[in-house]
C-alpha cells in the first residue's frame, strides 16, 4: 500500500471512528432508509432543506466501516450547499467508486472522495461506499426506502441501470 493510500484508508477510519453528523434531525424535510442486503448495512439519512439549501443533514444505523466513513464524508461534504450541488456530487462519488471518475486531488472535494477510489476494485465494497449517498438522492426524490441492489447497483456491467436510478 502506498502512502496516499495508506492516508485515505486512515480519513475513511477515522471519520469511522468518529463519524459527523450523526443522529436523526427531528425536524427533517427530507428522509430515507438505505438497506445494503449484501453486507447487511442499514441506515437513515435525514436532511433539512431550506429553500435550495441543505441546512442540515445527518445518518445514523448499523453499518460497515466503509459505509459509516463514507455517510460521516458525505454528510460534511452536502451541508450547506444547494439540492442541484449535493446531487452532482452523488454522481461524482458514484463515478469515483466505481472507477469511472479520476479524481483530482488538488480540489478540496476530490481529496474527500480520492479515499474511496480504490474501493472500485472491490465491487462488494463499492455498494457499502454508495448506499449512504444513494440513500441521500433517494431523500431528495422523496423515496422512502434505497438499496444497493436492482436497478441501483452501482457495480458497471452488472446489466443494471446506471446512475442512481429507482430506489
Amino acid at each position: 500500500m502506498d502512502a496516499r493510500s495508506a492516508l485515505y484508508n486512515q480519513l475513511i477510519l477515522e471519520h469511522n471512528k468518529k463519524p459527523r453528523n450523526y443522529g436523526k434531525l427531528a425536524d427533517a424535510s427530507h428522509e430515507s432508509e438505505g438497506l445494503n442486503p449484501l453486507c447487511g448495512d442499514h441506515i437513515w439519512v435525514t436532511a433539512k432543506v431550506d429553500g435550495e439549501t441543505i441546512a442540515a443533514v445527518t445518518f445514523e444505523g448499523k453499518s460497515c466501516a466503509i459505509c459509516q466513513g463514507s455517510a460521516s464524508i458525505m454528510t460534511t461534504l452536502v451541508k450547506g450547499r444547494s439540492v442541484a450541488e449535493a446531487e452532482a456530487l452523488v454522481e461524482r462519488f458514484r463515478g469515483v467508486v466505481t472507477g469511472a471518475v479520476v479524481p483530482d486531488t488538488v480540489d478540496k472535494v476530490d481529496r474527500y472522495l480520492a479515499a474511496f477510489a480504490g474501493i472500485s476494485t472491490l465491487p462488494a465494497r463499492v455498494k457499502c461506499a454508495v448506499l449512504p449517498w444513494h440513500t441521500l438522492h433517494a431523500a431528495f426524490q422523496q423515496q422512502a426506502v434505497s438499496t444497493t441492489e436492482g436497478n441501483a447497483d452501482p457495480i458497471p456491467g452488472s446489466g443494471h441501470a446506471p446512475g442512481p436510478g429507482p430506489m
